[in-house]
């Protein structure tokens, strides 16, 4: 079993402006096997969080902490947070030209592990996980998200969810841009991810859609940096009715 706990957690900007407070004191535990859905309206501070746990530069820390399995992750690199045990699905994932699918897979795969992963063992593990996304083959060898449409980004982030077996997942909108049938697709290889791996994921949403595919156990209301409204599944739908207007006054 892990567990990320979030405590009173102040995060600001620098803008223009001058250094502006985004998250104003979040509280948040996620264990092992819970599905937590975070939704909210633009500028709620909703990736916010995210990017913040996730090592981000941008995002200043001002008050609180952040642990997974009692370590504190905000004195830890980004890669040391991976290797932690934690994973960022972005919103809108980054191109690496020149790198591959197949070679980025495995140099983190072999970050994570300690050991480079047996070509052959490799390989399957590679197909078996692109079948199941229903991705083309082909895309092992092109370059990290190099082309790739919205969805193919999106699945490609749901295949590294897969091999690289995290503790806790925080997916950032990766409903953002899908068509049905890849919305569907994503939210399977989600729940596979899940159940093979006792995984804990923070699922980041605006609509209720993907909610339909992915049953979360909490859902979380989040208005002027901080959450403002905690409940189960029922809250998504009350939410889908009734919008956001409520909370923001809060």
């Amino acid at each position: 079993m892990s567990r990320l706990e979030i405590r009173n957690l102040a995060v600001s900007v620098n803008t223009d402006a001058g250094e502006i407070e985004i998250l104003k004191g979040v509280d948040l535990t996620i264990e092992s096997g819970e599905i937590h859905a975070i939704m909210g309206p633009n500028g709620s501070g909703k990736s916010t969080l995210a990017y913040s746990i996730a090592g981000h530069p941008k995002y200043k820390i001002v008050s609180g902490s952040v642990t997974l399995d009692g370590r504190d992750l905000l004195q830890m690199s980004v890669d040391e947070r991976a290797r932690a045990g934690l994973f960022l699905a972005m919103q809108y994932p980054v191109e690496v030209p020149g790198v591959s699918v197949s070679n980025f897979l495995r140099t983190a795969a072999t970050a994570l592990r300690g050991e480079a992963p047996k070509l052959r063992t490799w390989a399957s593990e590679v197909k078996d996980a692109m079948a199941a996304l229903n991705m083309d083959p082909a895309f092992a060898t092109r370059n990290v998200n190099e082309g790739f449409s919205g969805g193919e980004k999106k699945r490609h982030e749901i295949m590294q969810l897969e091999l690289l077996k995290p503790k806790i997942a925080i997916l950032d909108e990766t409903d953002s841009g899908l068509d049905v049938d890849a919305l569907r697709i994503v939210a399977q290889g989600v729940n596979r991810a899940k159940e093979m791996n006792n995984l804990g994921v923070v699922l980041i949403t605006h609509y209720t859609r993907i909610l339909r595919y992915i049953k979360p156990d909490f859902v979380h209301v989040f208005a002027n940096g901080r959450i403002v409204e905690e409940g189960g599944a029922e809250l998504a739908d009350e939410l889908e009715a009734k919008g956001y207007a409520d909370y923001v006054s809060k």
